[in-house]
């Protein structure tokens, strides 16, 4: 099935059955009974979807693609979300039922999906779908690595995160001038933070804003006290503090403002 010839927000529709039927195999079915597949354009990830074992929502705001849809997958057409993804109250969209995510996202918002996603993440247990190649390595991406940052240490909070393969340019219509990849993110089991997630969220953003900086440097916009920055993990940077690290950080910062 070669895909109508359309770029909307940056998307590139899927042209390869096989890639499709892989991205769809990517979901564990563990936990929950219905999915919600963004950006659907014109079904090709979608018809292998309405073949699990599972109820499959579809969120879609160009008109041209939901008539397609409508028309081409009629068993679907009560599950057709005519909305922004990234205006909904996905909670309420969905009566509080656990809901996985999955998608050929549009690069240009993939990433709003993402934090999007982790916003609402008590409802969204699974999360699975393909990014920009660049960006899903920096999404997986361990403390050590010159791409790890503010995406990687937000998202593995409350995420384990799986790179599973990389995508080429030809299959997609229009090609884009990248590759792309494949990642899935399972829920931690304990997904709530042990400490203010307002505060852990400022603390990773400002470390990483400044990431050439020594964390005594880069946070000093906390007015933290001095027997507080004589310890040893201020000598860092970012990218060598693991998650935990940065989850401790957060509890000893939290301590000395209050």
């Amino acid at each position: 099935m070669t895909v109508k010839a359309k770029k909307y927000l940056g998307q590139h529709f899927l042209k390869d059955e096989q890639i499709a039927n892989n991205i769809a195999d990517c979901l564990t079915q563990n936990g929950y009974s219905t999915v919600l597949e963004i950006g659907p354009g014109m079904g090709v990830l979608t018809k292998y979807l309405l073949q699990k074992n599972y109820t499959t929502h579809v969120i879609e705001i160009d008109k041209e693609s939901v008539a397609y849809l409508e028309e081409h997958y009629p068993s679907l057409a009560s599950n057709i979300i005519s909305k922004d993804f990234l205006k909904i109250d996905l909670a309420s969209q969905f009566n509080n039922e656990q809901v996985a995510i999955i998608g050929n996202f549009p690069y240009n918002i993939s990433s709003q999906i993402l934090f999007k996603a982790i916003e609402n993440r008590a409802v969204v247990p699974e999360f699975a779908g393909m990014f920009q190649k660049e960006v899903a390595l920096r999404i997986a991406e361990k403390e050590g690595s010159k791409v790890y940052g503010i995406i990687s240490v937000l998202t593995q909070a409350f995420y384990d995160v799986e790179y599973l393969f990389t995508v080429p340019p030809t299959v997609f219509n229009p090609p884009p001038k990248v590759d792309s990849g494949v990642i899935r993110l399972i829920r931690k089991e304990n997904f709530m933070l042990p400490v203010n997630e307002k505060l852990f969220f400022k603390v990773v953003k400002t470390s990483f804003n400044h990431r050439r900086k020594t964390l005594r440097n880069s946070l000093k916009p906390f007015n933290l006290s001095d027997d507080l920055t004589k310890d040893s993990i201020f000598t860092k940077r970012p990218e060598q503090l693991s998650v935990q690290e940065f989850i401790n950080l957060t509890s000893k910062i939290e301590k000395d403002v209050v």
